[in-house]
Formats: C-alpha cells, sequence, structure tokens
C-alpha cells in the first residue's frame, strides 16, 4: 500500500504563487506514476499534471505555462509549483499514484488540499 498526504493549501490573491507538497509512504518503491488531480464541487475531477517514473511531464493545457510538477524520491515528496494564480484554479487538489501490484496496477488517492484564488 501507498499512503498520499497533501500539505501547502490556502489563500492566495489572483497572480500569485503556492507550492502544494504531497508526501508518499509505504510501498513507494512499487510506485510508477505520479498525479496532481483537481476538483471542484459539482464538477468532475480534472487530472492537472503528471510526473513518471522517469521524469517526464504532462500537464493540461488550463495550467501549462504556469504549473510545475517534480518529484523528490529521496524524500518521498511530490510537488506541484503553481504561479500566476487565476480564481479558476480555486479547488480541492490532490495526489495521486499509480503503482504496481501482483495482479497489475492500483490508483492511490490523498485526502486533498484546498486551494482558493481571489480576484
Amino acid at each position: 500500500q501507498v499512503q498520499l498526504v497533501e500539505s501547502g493549501g490556502g489563500l492566495v490573491q489572483a497572480g500569485g504563487s503556492l507550492t502544494l507538497s504531497c508526501a508518499f509512504s509505504g510501498n513507494v518503491d512499487s510506485i510508477k506514476d505520479m498525479s496532481w488531480y483537481r476538483q471542484v464541487p459539482g464538477k468532475q475531477r480534472e487530472l492537472v499534471a503528471t510526473i513518471t517514473s522517469d521524469r517526464s511531464t504532462d500537464y493540461s493545457d488550463s495550467v501549462k505555462g504556469r504549473f510545475t510538477i517534480s518529484r523528490d524520491n529521496a524524500n518521498n515528496t511530490l510537488y506541484l509549483q503553481m504561479n500566476t494564480l487565476k480564481p479558476q484554479d480555486t479547488a480541492v487538489y490532490s495526489c495521486s499514484s499509480l503503482t504496481k501490484t501482483w495482479y497489475g496496477t492500483r490508483t492511490y488517492r490523498g485526502q486533498g488540499t484546498q486551494v482558493t484564488v481571489s480576484a
């Protein structure tokens, strides 16, 4: 199993920056890709950014050029650097891990952290 705990959320003004952290523990050697998602109440969860085990990254069009995902395996921490924040970035952000198991893969997800961007 893998445990994921997010931190770093909060209230920020539009145009500001925030860095989210996701501490992961447990069977960390089995982790392949890691991602950040966000969700607004009443809307579908959105995939924001992904980083693979070989450090390849991918971003949704809505955050490309403003957000940066990174992964520190030595400290078992995933990051999301968010710059030039907009009110529409307001959401609960959660991290997830795609993990190898004996039967295939399994996705673990943290509880999330609230990010609120004021106009």
